[in-house]
């Protein structure tokens, strides 16, 4: 819905189904009288995801946006530091930099994929580099094997955003421990979602996961030391009872940051649990939709899709593919689509451009190729597994006669490297 309108093939609000799985999940909740806090479901959907992925930690939070801030906090960026990140992306992958003095380099992207280029990656890192920035685009996991060697070799540390990637594989592997440390998403749109928000952190350090586990809890993330025996004569409290245990065990040698409350409910990581066992259903069903869309598309010269090469699972969370002609040609087809009540949303605009990254010194001709595919070539069409196959059905014709209406006779593509189109 745009405004007022309903449109035959939305995009996607919800990226995953809600069923009576989720409905008896929620019941068993609020039927027992277990806590609604910091509870059995939260640690079975972590135990879950910690599996589902392959890293040795998983801890949720409140929302993927928060994820992306405790784990760049635990970077421990100084003034002068610098981070290198990618441009083609939601703006909470880089957002929390912005309260930090340092200086973010961003490295264009692949033509194929919109993952970050590695080959471009070499000459952006210096000898200020930390850390390094990067998403799944859409669900195609970046090259990282690339990206960690580069990084392993000079002790930078690599943050990989699985937003789009629950569901993916890289190598036999899968995004969220491919690298140092990763944050998910489970906002609506998402592959799952936990009632609209949530995220997850996973990690194989386990003094991250110490400090993640402080800083979501209100406690305070900072260096603790034993000390002697209480001071004077301290009436022993309850064992159990909070600060009794420490208080007087520990010393705080210096604060890095205060915690907050970034608890996921009770309720929440019960759907959560009952999503991830359909996560597989719902990967299925959006590679059925891509199927078919990249048939319309291979008809009609000139259309590049998205197909990556062996070894490399795409998890389908968006549909992206790239038209001929212009960006005159790419208005027209966006116009036929919407008049043919498809409704379109082009998924990212370059964050290097945006206000608050120009008055930072960034701006055009930065990333060239991430800016000429946003501004003349990429389309993003409606994917998800809530779709009915008459939305499909409905889909997949208005694509074709769009195409058929608007595509420029004798269109070339760009040559095909590596398997990526």
């Amino acid at each position: 819905m745009r405004g007022d309108r309903v449109y035959d093939v939305p995009f996607a609000r919800r990226g995953s189904v809600l069923d009576d799985t989720e409905f008896r999940a929620l019941t068993e909740v609020l039927h027992s009288d277990a806590p609604l806090s910091m509870g059995k479901w939260r640690t079975a959907f972590e135990d879950e995801f910690r599996t589902l992925v392959g890293a040795r930690h998983a801890l949720s939070v409140t929302s993927g946006t928060v994820a992306l801030e405790i784990a760049i906090a635990l970077l421990d960026l100084r003034p002068g530091d610098e981070v290198v990140a990618s441009p083609q992306t939601f703006q909470a992958t880089i957002q929390p930099l912005l309260d930090l003095d340092v200086r973010v380099r961003f490295c264009d992207v692949d033509p194929y994929s919109l993952n970050m280029d590695p080959n471009r990656l070499a000459d952006l890192i210096t000898e200020r580099t930390r850390a390094v920035l990067l998403v799944h685009y859409g669900g195609w996991p970046a090259e990282m094997e690339a990206v960690m060697d580069l990084a392993r070799a000079r002790g930078i540390v690599v943050l990989e955003d699985c937003a789009h990637a629950l569901g993916a594989e890289y190598r036999g592997r899968r995004p969220g421990a491919l690298a140092d440390i990763a944050c998910f998403s489970f906002h609506s749109s998402k592959n799952i979602t936990t009632l609209g928000e949530g995220g997850m952190i996973t990690t194989d350090r386990d003094d991250w996961a110490e400090r993640i586990e402080r800083r979501r809890s209100n406690q305070v993330d900072g260096v603790f030391t034993g000390s002697p025996a209480p001071p004077g004569d301290v009436p022993a409290l309850l064992p159990w009872m909070q600060y009794s245990a420490y208080i007087y065990r520990e010393s705080c040698e210096w604060v890095r940051r205060s915690g907050t409350n970034a608890t996921l409910s009770e309720a929440a990581a019960a759907v959560g649990l009952a999503q991830l066992a359909k996560l597989d259903a719902f990967v299925a069903r959006r590679r059925q939709i891509t199927a078919r869309l990249d048939e319309v598309a291979s008809a009609h010269p000139g259309v590049r899709v998205q197909r990556p090469g062996s070894g490399i699972g795409h998890a389908h969370h968006l549909y992206t593919c790239f038209v001929p002609g212009g960006p005159e040609a790419r208005t027209r087809l966006v116009r036929a689509l919407d008049e043919r009540g498809v409704e379109i949303q082009l998924r990212y605009f370059p964050l290097h451009l945006v206000p608050e990254w120009r008055t930072r010194g960034h701006g055009p001709g930065e990333c060239p190729t991430a800016e000429r595919l946003w501004f003349t070539e990429q389309l993003n069409l409606p994917c998800h597994p809530g779709l009915t196959d008459r939305q499909v059905d409905h889909l997949v014709e208005a694509f074709s006669d769009s195409l058929d209406e608007v595509m420029p006779v004798g269109a070339m593509s760009l040559p095909r490297q590596g398997g990526s189109v």
